[in-house]
């Protein structure tokens, strides 16, 4: 492990809230071999709106102890850190757990054995308790309706208990990579309106937890309220209640809660409406298969979920709980997985990371002039500058993925508007990749960390024992990723095509001169003859890191790859030690540093294993496609509600016989989302061709339990087109256009017979 690679600060933690502070201790905190050092997260509940999302236990609470990453967050703060309900003295247990949407969740609860307040005992699942969840991201709140009621043929008299806990900490200390730099806690208040919380932070604004009961508690102590019910048989009573958040300048928030929140009907009215609004706007696939039509619904739903907005742009934040802000790499890759279904959070990203370019050599935030940036933070940390967010921008693909989403929105959209409003943007990014992207001058693209607070990788796979050498030993900077050449060739050959659009056929023509040279280098420096596919990495002296790994499928993704380079690759990734059954390892099981439950030491990520299966396609590896397909989608039916979490295990599928959950894993999480709608984009062949108003149909293949397909609402250009696709009986697929609106010359290439 590098010396700049972060110890988990769990035991520092423990030992700071028993008030023995050890001041002074400096620590690099980003390298981490692992998004978090707290517990499990893969059971979550997680319900999000806006910027506010709640991570729960299955049984809708928040364990009081504080080494997890469940609660309630905003703008990088956890403010709600406990929520614990007792019914009597025992704790109801869950039933079932059901996040419908995004932004609701409904559970239901029963009694254990306890005893009553009346002295007579209660019999176990004689008391039921219906809970739904919902968050309102205008209001900032959480909102509760807990109905219970007495299933039982004899009157209850029992008492229930909420005890809240509120720490105010910013994600990267709940994370585990920072000492708590603590601001001034409050003890809680209680008043005839409800309970709150309040902190005054280091960055001079004060943030506060109000908590309403309706009706008004039996009694309020320290940070527990206490309910005495008497229920008849079969008497049902309901209680609400509603978690605001606060955050402002100190003075402007007063010592107690706010009056009448919103009322919980109205808060579920509006956001069902805003659910159902934004469902009706994008295109949907419907398919034969149940089980492929739930997952698609659940992939599309948590895109909703994980959209966001910032200085009055929309983007995807990258995954919930620890990453639920914007990221260039995974917004930029998000939006390009999902051009087909909704190009327009596609072009409102693009201008948002246009806004936040480098301008000026930082080395504390690894900034540079015309760089895209890594990661933004608004939290207390990044406010009083301990964190370099603000923004960071230590990544070597994000400015090449920016040029590559540009071009392949206007093939979309048909218009060069976005372009020409991004001109300048455009060339400045161009420029830094021949400059501060290419550190010793030699055509590649390539990192090495300044900041002493920085990513010590900077490619997709950024955990700093994520880049190693055939011996174990990691790679020495500055590192050249095998996939970023191929993002760098995208970009080029991308925009010069723009070039060519608009007519301007000498600034082509350099651009594509460039991505030729820089094509023709890596296929020769790159390979590896004796294992044929391409090495991870060059490195300082642009030795090889010559070890088989998911980046060189992301060649084939950018189109870099020779033809007979791209089979090769593919026959390798496809291998047991690399395909597990579920889908491709992000490490060969025979490298010395593969560990199935590493970060991205050989464990699945379906982002990864789409955009491979996109390359497989570029090179007309249909049978490839669909078997990586089969694999990924199999693999979502077994988690919960089929939404593919982050990444998984990389245990093979013939161990277990179901996927193993990574214990940290976001879910959801935004790439991850886009993964079955890209995929499907990817089965189907679509090739956008707006500016000739003509959409190709390249070679189209259905997994095998799949017969019909429809995908409505496709746009391209200005038209927009409903298409069903269908199994023949000779094992083809036809296509036809179901509807279609505006002008759109649709085009099949049916599979070479030959």
């Amino acid at each position: 492990m590098q010396k700049d690679t972060v110890q988990p600060l769990r035991e520092e933690k423990k030992s700071q809230r028993k008030g023995q502070n050890r001041p002074g201790i400096k620590r690099k905190i980003i390298s981490n071999p692992t998004p978090s050092t707290v517990g499990s997260i893969a059971d979550a509940i997680v319900i999000k709106d806006g910027g506010v999302f709640f991570v729960s236990k299955p049984d809708g609470t928040v364990p009081l102890d504080n080494d997890h990453g469940f609660g309630l967050y905003l703008n990088d703060c956890r403010y709600l850190s406990g929520y614990h309900i007792q019914l009597g003295d025992t704790r109801p247990h869950s039933l079932v757990s059901n996040p419908s949407t995004g932004y609701e969740c409904l559970l239901q609860l029963c009694n254990e054995e306890f005893r009553g307040t009346d002295g007579s005992f209660i019999p176990k699942e004689t008391l039921s308790i219906r809970w739904k969840r919902i968050i309102d991201k205008d209001k900032r709140l959480l909102a509760d309706s807990l109905v219970f009621q007495n299933f039982s043929m004899e009157p209850r008299e029992f008492s229930v208990s909420f005890t809240f806990d509120a720490t105010f900490e910013d994600v990267f200390v709940v994370r585990g990579f920072l000492n708590d730099q603590r601001g001034v806690s409050q003890k809680p208040v209680w008043s005839k309106e409800g309970l709150a919380f309040h902190y005054v932070g280091k960055d001079d604004l004060r943030r506060a937890v109000r908590i309403h009961f309706f009706p008004s508690p039996s009694s309020g102590i320290k940070n527990t309220a206490r309910y005495d019910i008497r229920l008849a048989a079969q008497e049902a009573k309901e209680c609400v209640i509603t978690v605001a958040l606060h955050e402002s300048p100190k003075k402007e928030i007063g010592p107690g809660p706010e009056r009448t929140p919103p009322s919980f009907a109205l808060i579920e009215q509006k956001a069902f409406k805003n659910c159902k609004k934004w469902l009706s706007h994008e295109a949907r696939v419907k398919t034969d298969s149940l089980s492929l039509d739930r997952t698609i619904t659940r992939s599309l739903l948590d895109l909703k979920m994980l959209e966001n907005s910032h200085d009055g742009h929309r983007f995807f934040s990258a995954g919930i709980p620890w990453f639920a802000s914007l990221f260039g790499r995974d917004s930029l890759i998000t939006a390009l997985q999902t051009l087909a279904y909704d190009p327009t959070v596609a072009e409102d990203t693009l201008r948002l990371l246009a806004k936040y370019q480098g301008q000026e050599v930082n080395a504390w935030r690894d900034e540079s002039p015309g760089k895209i940036l890594h990661e933004l933070r608004v939290g207390e940390l990044a406010r009083t500058n301990q964190i370099p967010h603000t923004p960071y921008f230590g990544t070597v693909d994000a400015t090449p993925l920016f040029l590559i989403l540009l071009a392949r929105h206007a093939h979309w959209t048909g218009s060069l508007k976005l372009f020409q409003e991004l001109r300048g943007n455009v060339e400045r990014a161009l420029t830094w990749m021949k400059g501060f992207g290419d550190l010793d001058g030699d055509g590649y693209l390539k990192y090495d960390c300044q900041s002493s607070k920085g990513l010590a990788n900077q490619g997709w796979k950024d955990s700093g024992d994520g880049i190693m050498n055939r011996n174990g030993s990691l790679v020495v900077p500055p590192i050249s990723l095998v996939e970023v050449q191929g993002y760098l060739y995208d970009a080029k050959k991308g925009i010069a095509g723009l070039y060519r659009i608009e007519g301007q056929l000498d600034r082509a023509l350099e651009l594509e001169a460039e991505a030729e040279a820089l094509k023709d280098r890596f296929n020769r420096e790159f390979w590896l003859a004796n294992k044929g596919c391409y090495a991870l990495a060059l490195q300082k002296n642009n030795q090889p890191a010559a070890v088989i790994a998911s980046n060189a499928g992301h060649a084939l993704w950018s189109g870099i790859a020779t033809p007979g380079a791209a089979k090769s690759v593919m026959q390798r990734l496809l291998q047991d030690d690399m395909f597990n059954g579920w889908g491709i390892r992000t490490l060969s099981q025979k490298e010395k540093r593969y560990n199935p439950l590493g970060y991205h030491l050989g464990s699945v990520w379906p982002h990864d294993n789409a955009l491979i299966a996109s390359g497989f396609k570029r090179y007309g590896f249909n049978e490839a496609v669909l078997k990586v397909f089969t694999g990924i989608f199999r693999a979502s039916t077994y988690f919960e509600n089929s939404r593919l979490p982050e990444l998984f295990a990389g245990f093979s599928e013939s161990e277990f016989g179901v996927p193993v959950h990574y214990p940290v894993a976001c879910h959801p999480q935004a790439w991850a989302a886009a993964t079955i709608p890209h995929l499907i984009e990817t089965l189907l062949g679509l090739s956008p061709e707006a500016f000739s108003k003509r959409l190709r149909i390249v070679e189209p293949v259905l997994p095998g339990f799949v017969d019909e397909l429809e995908f409505r609402r496709l746009r391209v250009g200005d038209a927009e087109v409903d298409l069903g696709f269908s199994r023949t009986r000779r094992g083809s697929v036809s296509v036809e256009v179901l509807k279609l609106y505006g002008e759109l010359d649709v085009v099949v290439e049916p599979i070479s017979q030959s």
